[in-house]
């Protein structure tokens, strides 16, 4: 019984996560203005979960109503949508000025750049007192002090 009630507890704390970091994404999402696109893997950046650009899209499927999803492509501007909704998000784009090259966006004029990136959730900041040479680190490296010998 007690195992039933941690794993029903453990199944609530993971969708609490879930709704947590698909909102910090959509937030986002709300933040590419008209006539600029990101990437899916800036969202997820920009929101403090680097390599998260899947969960990116499953935010989008779950409640994109009101968003401008039509404003988040794949990785070098591809759509990737396919059939009638990719066809909808170029038509989208293109009607807020958007230009293409070939099947991809022109990232070069349109990509936005979000200023201010939120860093990963639990990330060590640097230090105010920083040198020129750059941040101080304070974690410890999982690197070995020594070289590894040769075989």
């Amino acid at each position: 019984m007690a195992s039933a009630q941690t794993r029903k507890e453990a199944e609530q704390a993971d969708n609490l996560l879930k709704t947590n970091m698909f909102a910090d994404m959509l937030r986002q999402v709300r933040r590419v203005p008209r006539g600029k696109v990101a990437t899916y893997g800036d969202i997820a950046y920009a929101a403090g979960y680097p390599g998260a650009a899947r969960q990116v899209a499953w935010a989008l499927h779950a409640e994109s109503r009101g968003l401008p999803w039509h404003r988040i492509v794949g990785a070098g501007g591809t759509i990737l949508l396919t059939g009638e909704h990719g066809f909808e998000q170029r038509m989208h784009l293109q009607a807020e000025g958007v230009g293409f090259l070939g099947l991809k966006v022109n990232m070069a004029a349109h990509h936005h750049t979000f200023s201010g990136k939120a860093e990963k959730k639990g990330a060590v900041k640097p230090a105010k007192n920083a040198d020129a040479k750059g941040p101080v680190n304070i974690r410890k490296s999982t690197a070995p002090s020594h070289p590894r010998p040769k075989i």
